[in-house]
């Protein structure tokens, strides 16, 4: 499963909330706690020019909310699980952007917008292959079974603006079944960045930005995370500085 790493150490993961600069996330009632790559893809992906974001699988509604600290954009978070969703809207109606951000309780398969958004953020579900756990919520938040990258591709490109943007995290070892899956319905990466947990690991995870068609440049980096144990190297600082209360 996803490990408790890196800052995420200073506030265990199994409490009952993680408290931020800004605001604080309760989620004794969502399946996955926030980790790790939750954090750096809300602090990673462009919303500079932001009107309308979506995020799928907003589970506590952290990226979401992370999302309209950083971005005067309205933003949409949609989880199919109905505790998470309500625990979501609890979270959002505490921070200091509930104006601009609506929770949808609902499967994205069936979900219509009125209008498209010009950003999409997904950490998405992709335990495909690992045993199925008993907790049937915490099942639904870790199997693609639900959600495979082919049906994520085709509904996000319904839901996108022409020249909107789609960032995710994954791990590294799916990326080119999610990059043929984007490819498929058009998008190609036009951003990447790997992320190593320190030095010497290979990349765990991997943060990319996708647009439609073959205009964009790609540009290319690697993350690590910590330069030494409980030293967060200056690139984690930045994405992180914001929400993080150690880092200064």
């Amino acid at each position: 499963g996803r490990k408790t790493s890196f800052f995420i150490k200073e506030q265990r993961m199994s409490n009952s909330y993680f408290k931020f600069k800004q605001f604080t996330i309760e989620q004794e009632r969502c399946a996955m706690k926030v980790g790790t790559d939750g954090c750096l893809l809300g602090g990673w992906f462009d919303c500079s020019a932001s009107r309308r974001i979506l995020d799928i699988g907003t589970g506590s509604g952290l990226i979401a909310i992370m999302a309209a600290q950083r971005c005067d954009a309205m933003v949409t978070g949609i989880e199919i699980d109905s505790e998470a969703a309500a625990q979501a809207t609890e979270n959002v109606k505490n921070s200091p952007w509930k104006n601009r951000i609506e929770i949808v309780n609902a499967d994205l398969l069936g979900y219509t917008a009125g209008e498209p958004f010009d950003t999409i953020v997904s950490n998405p579900p992709y335990f495909v292959n690992s045993l199925k756990c008993d907790d049937a919520s915490r099942t639904l938040a870790r199997h693609s079974d639900s959600l495979t990258s082919n049906a994520f591709f085709g509904k996000a490109s319904k839901l996108l603006t022409p020249d909107g943007k789609i960032s995710i995290v994954i791990p590294s070892d799916i990326e080119g079944e999610w990059r043929n899956a984007a490819n498929g319905e058009g998008f190609t990466p036009s951003r990447i960045t790997y992320i190593k947990t320190t030095p010497k690991k290979a990349p765990k995870r991997v943060l990319i930005e996708f647009v439609r068609g073959n205009r964009a440049e790609c540009t290319t980096a690697t993350l690590v995370l910590e330069i030494e144990p409980g030293t967060y190297s200056k690139e984690a600082q930045d994405i992180l500085r914001d929400f993080y209360l150690k880092i200064m």
